[in-house]
């Protein structure tokens, strides 16, 4: 039974090798990036749990780290962490050793919430924007008693054209320290309404500037964040997520394929790894047509990831067709951490607790057992 399952995952293309970049993956599952705010406070500092918690899911092709704050200015939940301290730097690379000590590969995604963002995280009460302009949006803050609670966003101010730059350097700054932590490369956010994002689209980017407008201005933070993290982390190991086909907290702009398509010969022209999409994973989001897949490929010559409730025979046709080189799988990974191995076997998969995603201990983010030892103890409850 066991060549059997072996040769079935050997003839699926999930369970092929792949370069990527100086990177050879064992597979090509990705453990997509997810928000567990399990940080230490105060400072925001990876912690000996997150440690473990990586390690325990080695086995993933490529493990995208949960995406952590550039700066302060850049943070808009409790709890998760940052890169820009040297706290944060020895904390990651206290994960970075358990992963590696357990054969597993991990690129840290680098983050700047922007609008999405509460006012108790900045000084001045304002989280930062493209524009002035509220997201009609929520994000998950701790009170005082620890228990976090969804709160609204504010509405922001607007980034003076002055102030663009040291963001910039922020980016450039964590890519640094990422790579201090001894990560494998880094993976900026540029998805799902953050602020990367938020100067992408005409709803959020009312800019009369440099910054705002025309596509190639509308881009420009973008390509400029990209090549200041490529001159410290190296553009073979440097990716960037980004999310066509978010609709929510005001992205739905009208021009937006174009305009990630702009971006994407840009990316390719700085020699980027790779494109992460973070396609919509929502019950009832459009599907991603085909016709996108194949211009995202012409404009970029790098590899793709694509995410977004893949299952592994989605993820096999994807793979076959040609339109992705790896698939990013999230919820699945939280409560199975061997889910490489259960989807070569065909094994079942475990539920995760809603109640645990956010915030708190071992319960519901160590404690998930292994297929082996599931069934062990299973069966010793059984007998």
């Amino acid at each position: 039974m066991t060549t059997s399952l072996t040769t079935t995952a050997a003839a699926t293309p999930l369970f092929r090798p792949l370069q990527l970049g100086p990177l050879q993956l064992p597979n090509r599952m990705v453990m997509a990036p997810m928000t567990r705010a399990r940080s230490s406070q105060p400072g925001d500092v990876p912690n000996a749990l997150m440690a473990a918690y990586y390690a325990q899911r080695a086995s993933a092709g490529l493990i995208v780290s949960e995406a952590s704050q550039v700066s302060r200015q850049g943070q808009g939940y409790s709890f998760t962490p940052g890169i820009y301290s040297e706290a944060q730097v020895q904390g990651w690379r206290r994960v970075t050793e358990a992963v590696h000590a357990a054969g597993g590969r991990m690129v840290l995604q680098l983050w700047h919430v922007g609008r999405m963002s509460h006012p108790s995280f900045h000084a001045d009460g304002r989280p930062v924007a493209p524009s002035a302009l509220t997201p009609a949006a929520r994000v998950w803050v701790a009170g005082d008693d620890g228990v976090g609670r969804l709160l609204d966003c504010p509405v922001p101010r607007a980034l003076e054209a002055a102030e663009i730059p040291g963001v910039v350097d922020d980016f450039r700054r964590a890519a640094a320290n990422a790579m201090r932590a001894d990560f494998d490369g880094v993976e900026i956010h540029g998805a799902n309404g953050y602020l990367i994002d938020q100067f992408l689209r005409t709803t959020s980017n009312h800019r009369t500037d440099a910054y705002g407008g025309p596509v190639d201005h509308r881009t420009r933070f973008a390509r400029e964040v990209a090549a200041a993290v490529a001159s410290e982390a190296g553009a073979e190991r440097t990716g960037m997520r980004l999310a066509p086909f978010i609709t929510q907290r005001g992205m739905d702009c009208p021009e937006i394929i174009p305009t990630i398509l702009h971006l994407a010969r840009e990316l390719d022209a700085l020699g980027l790894a790779y494109i992460h999409l973070a396609e919509a994973d929502w019950d009832d989001a459009p599907a991603v047509p085909d016709s996108f897949r194949h211009a995202l490929r012409a404009a970029f010559s790098g590899r793709v990831i694509v995410a977004g409730q893949y299952t592994p025979e989605r993820a096999r046709q994807i793979l076959a067709s040609g339109l992705a080189d790896l698939v990013a799988f999230g919820r699945p990974f939280i409560a199975n951490p061997d889910l490489p191995a259960r989807y070569a076997a065909g094994l079942p998969l475990a539920a995760f607790d809603p109640a645990q995603l956010f915030g708190g201990g071992a319960r519901g983010y160590t404690d998930y057992a292994p297929a082996s030892s599931a069934q062990a103890v299973a069966d010793a409850t059984v007998a």
